[in-house]
């Protein structure tokens, strides 16, 4: 059985992708940055494009696809979103020539992931998160979200490995110089997530198999790594959960890859 390895190329404002992968085949979660970065972020990885196979879109904003058109087909390789994702993107020119759509709350494979969207709270035609399932592994992904829904937090619970936002610290964002509908945005039900309401969610998404906790989708202007860090550290030692590698994604530079192995079946 072949090993998991997880590498979040960057994730922020300016442009977010995860790669879930073994040696030899991948998907990418969001394309968020040029062809030619995500490559070059690759390359930094270790990790060949030749192995991803499909690119999964959570919506239609800008720092999720911006490099979905000339990725997906310089690879030949699909782009998979819901209907109202891809219409959106089709009607600005940013999808390229293979599509292939799937329904929120649906489960479908590529390759050996078994995919499973579910719809999340945020200003977007049809946002959705994604629970990857490989050898056994469960990996839950939700970047962009305004507050963890009941159905997120369903959704979320019980994964292996936990790849959230933890946009801004509340009151830096309401103390910024950031213009006030883009404030009244982010800290809106269907904005970002803070820092306080990813901490408080921990104790309901952790579980006993739970090997990777990675915060993401950090603010430049209104948050910063070492406050989510020691949040999260102060968090799990309330929860005994020292055991729980903690990361905290970077914009700039992809973070180092984590490698899982399968779980074996029980009988």
């Amino acid at each position: 059985m072949k090993s998991l390895g997880i590498t979040v190329l960057g994730s922020g404002s300016r442009g977010n992708s995860i790669l879930l992968h073994s040696a030899d085949e991948g998907i990418l979660v969001d394309a968020g940055f040029s062809r030619k970065e995500i490559i070059a972020r690759m390359h930094k990885s270790n990790l060949s494009p030749e192995i991803v196979k499909a690119i999964l879109i959570s919506h239609e904003h800008g720092d999720h696809i911006s490099g979905v058109k000339i990725l997906a087909d310089s690879l030949g390789i699909p782009a998979y979103g819901t209907s109202e994702t891809l219409k959106h993107l089709h009607s600005h020119g940013k999808l390229g020539r293979y599509v292939k759509v799937f329904e929120s709350g649906s489960v479908f494979s590529i390759g050996s992931f078994e995919v499973r969207p579910f719809s999340v709270p945020h200003d977007a035609a049809d946002p959705v998160g994604f629970v990857v399932t490989y050898q056994g592994i469960k990996v839950g992904i939700a970047t962009d979200m305004g507050h963890l829904s009941a159905l997120c937090l369903k959704r979320l619970s019980g994964c292996d490995v936990l790849i959230i936002e933890s946009n801004h610290d509340v009151e830096m964002q309401k103390n910024s110089e950031r213009a006030m509908h883009l404030k009244r945005r982010v800290l809106g039900k269907h904005g970002h997530l803070n820092n306080d309401d990813a901490m408080s969610a921990l104790p309901h998404l952790i579980s006993t198999n739970t090997r990777l906790l990675c915060l993401s989708h950090l603010s430049t202007e209104c948050n910063s790594p070492e406050l989510v860090r020691k949040l999260a550290e102060k968090k799990l030692a309330e929860l005994n959960r020292s055991d729980i590698l903690l990361s905290i994604t970077d914009q700039m530079t992809p973070l180092p890859t984590v490698w899982m192995n399968p779980i074996e079946p029980q009988f």
